[in-house]
């Protein structure tokens, strides 16, 4: 959804809809993009995506330098007594 900024009176109009729609409500400002506004929620599961993205990424790069997989039983292995004693 696309807004003037003016539109931002109607705070409890555009608080709705980010809540019900679970999507950004982009502000223009003469005719410019010049905000995005969204619920918390959405702006967690985006931010958690992205944590999520960034670590798979990372994951396949280190795969691409070393060529090495990690088998994840003796990984937790080592963690339970890493830290479990």
């Amino acid at each position: 959804l696309i807004r003037p900024i003016t539109d931002l009176r109607n705070t409890n109009e555009i608080s709705d809809f980010c809540h019900a729609q679970r999507e950004p409500v982009f502000i223009t400002k003469n005719g410019y993009g010049d905000l995005v506004l969204m619920s918390m929620e959405t702006y967690e599961d985006m931010f958690e995506t992205a944590r999520t993205d960034a670590a798979i990424a990372a994951s396949e790069a280190e795969y691409k330098r070393n060529g090495r997989l990690h088998d994840v039983k003796d990984t937790f292995d080592e963690l339970r007594s890493k830290y479990l004693g």
